[in-house]
């Protein structure tokens, strides 16, 4: 479809009036609302005028609301976490009477690491590991959590159940 002068007219004049390009299209007919887009744009017709903003409105002052829903459940105590067995700080002296560090380190020993890698005064925990397990078993404890097997809620979500089905 060809934009005649006529139909260029047309279009100018519609848009001027505030019609949509789908409007416009649709009273044209044979062009697609982006063709439209397009014209108005290589025309370069002015924007739309814009209304005036609505006035606004006063801010909602907050009132007391009467409570119509049922009250809600009472709040769970928080679980105490499973503290692990205390973790030795210091790690343990090499019959030469040194630390395990990098270089004295053998698969039997335990590799959890103690201060500052920067500093000299980085070493390893050095106490005898599990076999099969690069940490000893204190430091076996922080590493890693239980796995909670597939189907069985934690014990708070177990509660929760618990106590909807009593009601």
């Amino acid at each position: 479809m060809a934009w005649t002068e006529d139909r260029v007219e047309t279009l100018s004049k519609l848009w001027a009036d505030g019609l949509s390009a789908s409007q416009i299209a649709k009273l044209l007919g044979g062009v697609t609302r982006n063709a439209v887009i397009g014209k108005v744009h290589r025309l370069g017709l002015s924007g739309r005028v814009k209304t005036s903003k609505p006035a606004k409105r006063a801010p909602r002052t907050t009132t007391a609301k009467t409570r119509t829903t049922a009250p809600s459940m009472p709040r769970m105590p928080r679980r105490t976490a499973i503290i692990p067995s205390p973790v030795p700080i210091e790690a343990k002296k090499l019959p030469s009477g040194e630390f395990a560090t990098i270089m004295t380190i053998t698969d039997h020993m335990c590799k959890w690491p103690l201060g500052d890698p920067s500093t000299s005064d980085f070493r390893f925990c050095g106490r005898s590991a599990d076999k099969g397990d690069p940490y000893c078993k204190a430091h076996s404890q922080v590493a890693y959590q239980p796995a909670r097997r597939r189907g069985v809620p934690s014990p708070a979500i177990a509660a929760a159940q618990k106590r909807r089905a009593i009601r």
